[in-house]
């Protein structure tokens, strides 16, 4: 009842936009997950759960990782695949780390309809990874530009926006972060220009930046030994000359040795520069304006390996709209993103008046009842 009152206001409330997918995870129930049994040695526990110290113990549920140095699969599946093509895509979530994080991925996947969820891994083909990788065409491209990450321990808004004009943006806490084109900051296609392999360095070409200075002479005292005789060194008076042999006295470090000479260096007169064959186009590039079109879109999955435990996603959302993926990120974010903030503060004024609290105790104590330094008299003095 809960589920179906939910749906229909979302639909209300995103009249003239699509929802995909919507996952705020209401109560402790995770039935509509499937966990990944893959490498089941290894993998880690999903639960719903709030986490430490909650500022709602019923709105801060989410899935949370539970267990350390573990992998972690889990897939849900969507009611009706999809595609974005000719439509913007808006994939959102929030993610709270309950403990300092040393290690650990924080990533959400689209899946294809075809795949397993109870053998979903690493190596399960994915439509699209949101954070610092892209899929196309079967194969993972690293974005070229360091996307900011907020890695405290309060909960943080992350949204990727995929536009059917090839263009992205990535917005934290509603803020946005970075944007761009897939085609400029993802190796999807093969480069538009290539070096021509035809193009050869010509035999003048000069690319040593420095020399020698030719007018720089070795100056005449550089002639030192690296050892010399230790002079102060005796003959050991137990030295016996018939069975030890002629004594020699040992060598030692010359302290006036400085090492091999080598002229200065100077800047090459004659340098050109790094040669670098002349750019043309490659034969093998093809503009493609469906850079962003991902079909058949039918699973929600994290795929993780974390070194420590505690992350907690929640609230993910699949649109094509902006605007309503911002507002649900405000309505569903920010005030417990506030409340976080507003408790922390809170925290640590609290602190700050105990420990005040303590040094003015300490100051009405009696002199004679004041810890001291001076040692007791009822032990020994040494």
């Amino acid at each position: 009842m809960f589920s179906a009152l939910l749906v229909l206001l979302l639909s209300e409330y995103a009249l003239g936009h699509e929802v995909w997918f919507s996952e705020t995870f209401p109560n402790e129930s995770i039935e509509d997950w499937v966990q990944s049994t893959y490498n089941a040695d290894k993998q880690g526990e999903f639960k719903v759960e709030a986490g430490k110290s909650p500022v709602d113990p019923i709105e801060d549920l989410g899935l949370k990782t539970t267990q350390d140095a573990r992998f972690y699969g889990i897939a849900r599946k969507i009611s009706q695949p999809f595609s974005n093509r000719d439509k913007t895509m808006v994939l959102q979530f929030t993610v709270k780390f309950d403990k300092t994080v040393s290690c650990g991925g924080a990533y959400i996947k689209l899946l294809g309809s075809d795949i397993d969820p109870k053998k979903f891994h690493g190596e399960t083909p994915y439509k699209i990874m949101f954070g610092k990788a892209l899929v196309h065409s079967g194969k993972n491209h690293l974005i070229k530009k360091e996307i900011p990450c907020k890695d405290d321990q309060k909960t943080h808004l992350h949204t990727l926006i995929i536009n059917p004009n090839n263009k992205y943006e990535v917005l934290v806490d509603n803020e946005k972060v970075e944007e761009g084109s897939l085609e400029d900051d993802w190796d999807m296609l093969p480069p538009k220009k290539i070096d021509d392999p035809n193009d050869k360095k010509p035999d003048d070409w000069v690319d040593e930046q420095f020399i020698d200075d030719p007018d720089d002479k070795k100056p005449d005292n550089w002639k030192q030994p690296k050892m010399i005789t230790d002079m102060d060194a005796k003959k050991p008076d137990d030295w016996d000359d018939v069975m030890d042999g002629e004594w020699k006295p040992p060598l030692k470090d010359n302290p006036e040795y400085k090492g091999e000479w080598t002229p200065r260096r100077i800047d090459n007169p004659k340098y050109k520069g790094e040669w670098k064959p002349k750019q043309i186009d490659n034969p093998e590039y093809k503009h493609d304006p469906e850079l962003y079109v991902l079909d058949d879109i039918g699973y929600v999955g994290f795929d993780l390996w974390q070194v420590d435990s505690g992350s907690i996603f929640d609230n993910i959302l699949i649109t094509d709209s902006p605007d309503f993926a911002k507002q649900e990120g405000e309505r569903l974010w920010r005030k417990r993103y506030n409340a976080e903030v507003s408790k922390e503060q809170s925290s640590a004024k609290d602190d700050d008046k105990e420990e005040a609290g303590e040094t003015k105790e300490q100051e009405k104590l009696p002199s004679d009842s004041k810890p001291s330094d001076e040692p007791s008299g009822d032990h020994d003095e040494l």
